[in-house]
């Protein structure tokens, strides 16, 4: 396991629990089960990775990294919905927002995704 930190932003319990089950076995995983939460609970925490739905009960998952960009949050986000044809793409290049995945999740390929940010964050801190 890598000192990797991912955190789970989702208010479905089952994406939330497989999604830990999957990635614990590789990195440090914390779910959150809405934006309020995930706010409260992840300011400042060192974490690596986000992955966020968009439709969560208190806000969008767009306006959730908003505020995080702007609470100082620099690191890499993945957006997964099942609501693919509400998401703009310039909103996710104007946010940073690394990878885009709809619902359903092809799991393989999120893992790879997963895989690939954290490896480039690796080599750009061997680099400083």
């Amino acid at each position: 396991m890598t000192s990797r930190k991912i955190v789970i932003v989702d208010d479905e319990e089952t994406i939330r629990k497989t999604f830990s089950l999957i990635l614990s076995q590789q990195y440090r995983v914390s779910l959150a089960k809405d934006a309020a939460e995930a706010l409260a609970r992840f300011k400042g925490a060192g974490i690596d990775l986000m992955i966020i739905d968009y439709r969560l009960p208190d806000m969008t998952g767009v306006d959730l990294v908003s505020a995080l960009r702007k609470n100082g949050y620099r690191g890499d986000v993945i957006l997964i919905s099942a609501f693919s044809d509400m998401i703009e793409p310039d909103i996710l290049s104007r946010l940073s927002i690394s990878h885009f995945f709809a619902k359903p999740l092809d799991l393989n390929a999120l893992s790879r995704s997963i895989d690939y940010l954290l490896s480039l964050r690796d080599q750009a801190e061997k680099r400083i």
